[in-house]
């Protein structure tokens, strides 16, 4: 019989780790970085050691004891394994696959621990998106997504070797949308911007795991590429939704995905929770409208302030800098991730010739290889803070907090918003964060748009007029209940939710059987 087992996920938001098992095949959906238990322990000065391997990660709780799945180049040669073997989670397992949703680190981030060999089964867009997210990173040993950096150990000490001597190992992506790439994505996956070469895997074409059938659905969310899954289990079919909401530009294919799973009349729908406590979500089209009206209001320059990778509120911001005369700033990384997307999808700009983009042209000491191909394949389109502070009211600039610091070599001017379309705080560190962020506003003067106050003690609100400048990433707790009644499983397993009981009390009566999961539970289904 078909089991479920709960290593992430349950009674928490992100950190998804969900096994499969059906006769002779296992697989995880998702293998993502739990950022909750990782604050419990660490922050971005205290990180796990990387020259213990996985010592850390399993010590702390951020892995669990799963021998025979991670990489060997991770696992010193001190007895590593006799030190979990009494852990009620310890097992020894080999794995077909991982079914990765979407990019975000708190689904996709602990692939790095993984062997190399285990497939890992995603969209085109999702694949992409994940290897520039690593291209243009900092070399995190818990951020080797798409390629592993081997390791080598000298006197119980694991280091990465030596680059001229070990090329990096692609992991084998099964890409379930384009079995035919074009040539330019499959140069930007065969190659590193670093130094270091890559030993590639191509894309396979994949519609099986292991001996079981598998579907995805494309679905709405705030990365592109997401998707959902239905494995098709000797008991039937289990549906995970992975994240989605109904309200983004893309709404209709949550739709679709609805019907398309309704029709397989699965046994199992595992659907996240993420934003149950919202009644109703503004749409991408009401942040374009407020956008609008906050930029057409500026007399200088303009910050804008979204999520990374959200690449559909950087497009929102690049219309509505067409509409108000204004270039759109984005940050070499976020141009080094457009121009990767592009060779997937028409819907991304070309940089080369959209006139409304710009890149900001940070001062630096030394450039990555990936930034200085960027520098060097735009130059006509730089912006440096020199010439973004003489003509601030052409400018629209995307900078997150981490970007704050370059605010004193702009200088902005008086007259100056910083509009906020990014998600709520909703930790300690980040209404720290948010404290900061009004610190740095309040001493050049810049005015906040849908910029969350303190109301009182370690709550925030954004004021009430000035609501709709984001739109979350996550489907309301109605729409939930209206997209499982509608698909109709036989059991629901609420995940990627800190309050699993929204569902038990909304779905009594409806013939629909509530399951909620426990970190390490195993749920069967006869």
């Amino acid at each position: 019989m078909p089991s479920l087992t709960f290593y992430g996920g349950a009674n928490e938001i992100g950190g998804n780790k969900i096994l499969l098992e059906d006769g002779d095949t296992r697989l995880f959906f998702d293998f993502g970085t739990s950022f909750a238990r990782r604050y419990r322990y660490f922050e971005e000065y205290l990180k796990p050691r990387p020259i213990t391997g996985l010592l850390d990660p399993l010590e702390m709780g951020l892995l669990p004891p799963l021998r025979g799945i991670y990489r060997p180049d991770m696992e010193p040669t001190s007895d590593l394994w006799p030190r979990f073997s009494s852990s009620p989670l310890y097992r020894e397992l080999s794995i077909d696959g991982v079914l990765l949703s979407h990019a975000h680190l708190d689904h996709s981030g602990y692939i790095s621990f993984l062997r190399d060999d285990i497939p890992i089964y995603a969209t085109a867009m999702t694949a992409t998106i994940a290897k520039a997210i690593q291209d243009s990173g900092k070399g995190d040993f818990e951020k080797e997504v798409c390629y592993a950096i081997p390791k080598e150990e000298t006197d119980g000490i694991l280091q990465a070797a030596h680059w001229q001597k070990v090329r990096a190992r692609q992991r084998p992506f099964h890409v379930l949308d384009l079995p035919h790439p074009t040539s330019q994505a499959l140069a930007f996956w065969e190659a590193t911007p670093g130094a270091r070469g890559l030993q590639a895997c191509p894309w396979e074409e994949g519609c099986r795991i292991g001996s079981l059938h598998l579907k995805h659905f494309p679905v709405d969310h705030s990365i592109f590429g997401a998707a959902a899954f239905a494995v098709e289990t000797s008991s039937g079919w289990v549906i995970y939704t992975g994240d989605l909401r109904r309200h983004g530009w893309k709404g209709h294919l949550v739709e679709e995905f609805a019907t398309a799973a309704s029709q397989l009349k699965p046994i199992a729908l595992m659907c996240e929770g993420t934003n149950i406590a919202g009644s109703r979500a503004a749409s991408e089209e009401e942040v374009y409208t407020g956008a609008l009206k906050a930029v057409a209001g500026a007399k200088a320059l303009v910050i804008a302030d979204f999520g990374p990778r959200n690449v559909e509120r950087l497009l929102t911001f690049r219309q509505v800098a067409e509409q108000t005369n204004r270039r759109l700033v984005i940050s070499a990384r976020d141009a080094y991730l457009l121009q990767a997307m592009r060779y997937i999808s028409r819907e991304v700009p070309d940089l080369a010739s959209d006139e409304a983009i710009a890149i900001y042209e940070n001062a630096k000491a030394q450039l990555d290889r990936w930034e200085k191909g960027i520098r060097s394949d735009y130059k006509a389109k730089l912006a440096s803070a020199e010439e973004i502070h003489r003509r601030q009211p052409d400018y629209i600039v995307c900078f997150s907090f981490f970007d704050i610091n370059e605010l004193p070599s702009i200088m902005p001017q008086a007259g100056s918003s910083y509009i906020y379309s990014s998600s709520e705080v909703f930790n300690e560190e980040g209404a720290l964060d948010m404290k900061r962020l009004h610190n740095w506003l309040d001493h050049f003067g810049i005015a906040g748009v849908g910029l969350p106050i303190e109301v009182e003690p370690g709550r925030w609100e954004v004021p009430e007029e000035e609501t709709g400048l984001h739109a979350s990433g996550h489907a309301t707790g109605p729409e939930l209940l209206d997209l499982i009644t509608g698909i109709k499983p036989k059991i629901l397993v609420p995940i990627h939710t800190e309050n699993p009981g929204y569902f038990e009390r909304n779905l009594k009566g409806t013939g629909i059987e509530v399951r909620p999961p426990e970190y390490g539970s195993k749920t069967v289904f006869p």
